[in-house]
């Protein structure tokens, strides 16, 4: 499949989505946002991949947030429409997918940026990336997804003071309220995320899944009902050939071979 917007690659069991609009910070439009849903869909039906990285090109911008060309110029409606279909509802996907998705942040993560690598399962960032959400400054705020995974991530007062000020914070506040889980020089940032991707990827696929569909669902429904949860999914994962897999290769001290290409 041929992209304008984005570049897609396969690295073993990792893909790696790259928005690749530089020149315009890899801000996102409406047709990057249809190329980001083609490539969610096409990982979701690839058994071959087991982590989705999602970058941006350059050194600059991860995505330094929304086309204003397109959404500033909207009607009321346009924007209810747009941000149901193309902003929520399509990060949302990210939190969705049965892999884990790691956002590698190389530079400016505004707005939608930020409001997409909150949708993410893991955050790794360059020591020069820069976070926030600058709508207030814009007569709005945020309405993809930032108002309620802000808070849960780095707890209500910080998120707070982000969405009402509008300030832009540098990499090292932003591990520090919890925001990015590491921060790396640029020149390591990219070997260290494929180590942790690679390292992720070798896992049981099906564990994997459960593991992450039982933490989205507690965070959702509260404690009891995801313990019930969690209990049914790891039942489950003793349903698998992979689970006899792990436990034969523990006891035989040998790493276990979850995938057909396992050295």
């Amino acid at each position: 499949m041929g992209f304008e917007n984005i570049l897609f690659e396969q690295q073993g069991r990792v893909a790696i989505l790259t928005i690749n609009r530089p020149d315009k910070r890899n801000v996102l439009n409406k047709a990057t946002r249809l190329e980001i849903a083609a490539v969610i869909d096409q990982v979701a039906a690839d058994p071959g991949v087991g982590v989705l990285v999602i970058t941006g090109a350059g050194e600059e911008s991860f995505i330094a947030g929304s086309d204003l060309n397109e959404f500033g110029r909207m009607t009321p409606l346009e924007a209810y429409e747009f941000l149901d279909t193309l902003a929520q509802r399509l990060y949302t996907r990210f939190e969705e997918l049965d892999k884990p998705v790691i956002a590698r942040i190389n530079g400016l993560c505004l707005g939608a940026g930020s409001e997409i690598a909150l949708a993410c399962d893991i955050r790794l960032a360059a020591d020069t990336a820069r976070f926030g959400q600058p709508e207030i400054n814009l007569g709005i705020m945020p309405g993809s997804g930032g108002t309620q995974r802000l808070p849960r991530l780095v707890g209500p007062g910080p998120a707070r003071e982000l969405i009402f000020t509008g300030r832009i914070i540098d990499a090292a506040e932003a591990w520090r309220i919890g925001l990015v889980n590491h921060v790396y020089p640029p020149a390591e940032l990219r070997d260290q995320t494929m180590a942790l991707a690679e390292a992720i990827a070798a896992k049981s696929a099906f564990s994997l899944k459960m593991a992450k569909r039982a933490m989205r669902l507690g965070q959702e429904v509260g404690v009891t009902p995801g313990l019930a949860y969690e209990a049914l999914a790891e039942v489950a994962c003793f349903c698998t050939p992979e689970k006899e897999e792990g436990v034969n290769a523990f006891f035989a001290k040998r790493r276990p071979k979850f995938h057909p290409d396992d050295g």
